[in-house]
């Protein structure tokens, strides 16, 4: 399969690069490198914005950057799963080298497709071995007002409503991934979703039964840019011509936050990317995702 989705294995490699765990003496850095594409790296400028520093996490998650010499020329996020930041093609053995050394196993790669697929290539021979790879996922933006009117029924999600959107949430996970986000426990999942409510990041419509009719989360916010995740509408819902509506809406709310707002979505799911052209979405760019 890799021969297929990476023509690029038998290219050149930065020659006298070096790997080593980011500190907070290289925020600065990492900021510049990551501002070379505001939309493809927000999630790892939203971490910077948050923690404030490129120093490991209290849990435990790091940044991989390649250096020549002084010069960073590629990082990766490794925490539960792994982001490459303007990471070419050609410095993806090195930085699998390094997290492998790392001792973790990783949910998912995401990120510019290039970037994945070459660090999966590298990772692969290494013993991490994918359940699915998705290689095409068109990325998305829209900057300007939506195309179609908004449903005003949908708003911020508030904690007093937990108890109804985490299992939304977690059906979401399930229909997306293949399986059950409750699998490591319930405590860390559910952490997860308070942390989006309360940041109001979490965007839902509940209906007069007080189940979730439509719901997303803004899974990474910067000043400049939103990244939409976890679009979902209840199955009861579905087939009545609401999506648009509610994407309209899900815009209108997340340029509150920054005025671009982004999304990733899988190539054939051929109704939501009719729904995202519908709203005024276009495509700037093509995102994968590998699932361990």
């Amino acid at each position: 399969m890799l021969s297929r989705v990476a023509p690029w294995l038998a290219s050149r490699r930065e020659s006298g690069a070096g790997v080593r765990v980011l500190t907070g003496a290289d925020t600065q850095a990492l900021l510049d490198l990551a501002r070379q594409d505001e939309v493809a790296n927000v999630f790892i400028l939203s971490h910077l914005e948050t923690a404030g520093t490129a120093s490991p996490t209290a849990g435990g998650a790091r940044i991989f950057g390649v250096f020549d010499g002084e010069r960073l020329l590629g990082a990766c996020w490794a925490g539960a799963n792994l982001v490459p930041v303007q990471l070419a093609p050609d410095l993806a053995p090195i930085v699998a080298a390094a997290v492998h050394r790392a001792g973790r196993r990783y949910a998912s790669i995401f990120g510019p497709a290039e970037s994945v697929l070459a660090l999966y290539a590298a990772l692969e021979p290494l013993g991490h071995h994918a359940q699915e790879i998705r290689a095409d996922q068109p990325l998305l933006t829209i900057a300007t007002a939506p195309l179609v009117a908004p449903n005003p029924a949908l708003g911020f999600g508030r904690l007093a409503d937990f108890d109804a959107i985490l299992p939304a949430c977690a059906a979401m996970f399930e229909e997306e991934v293949g399986y059950s986000p409750y699998l490591g426990g319930r405590e860390h999942y559910s952490r997860r979703v308070k942390g989006l409510i309360r940041a109001g990041h979490s965007l839902v419509h509940l209906g007069p039964d007080g189940a979730v009719v439509f719901k997303a989360e803004l899974g990474a916010v910067t000043a400049g840019v939103t990244q939409v995740q976890g679009v979902w509408m209840n199955p009861a819902h579905r087939g009545q011509g609401l999506s648009a509506g509610y994407m309209a809406a899900v815009v209108v709310l997340a340029r509150t936050l920054a005025p671009v707002t982004s999304l990733y979505v899988n190539d054939f799911n051929t109704r939501a990317r009719a729904t995202y052209d519908r709203v005024g979405f276009h495509q700037v760019g093509t995102f994968a995702t590998v699932l361990f």
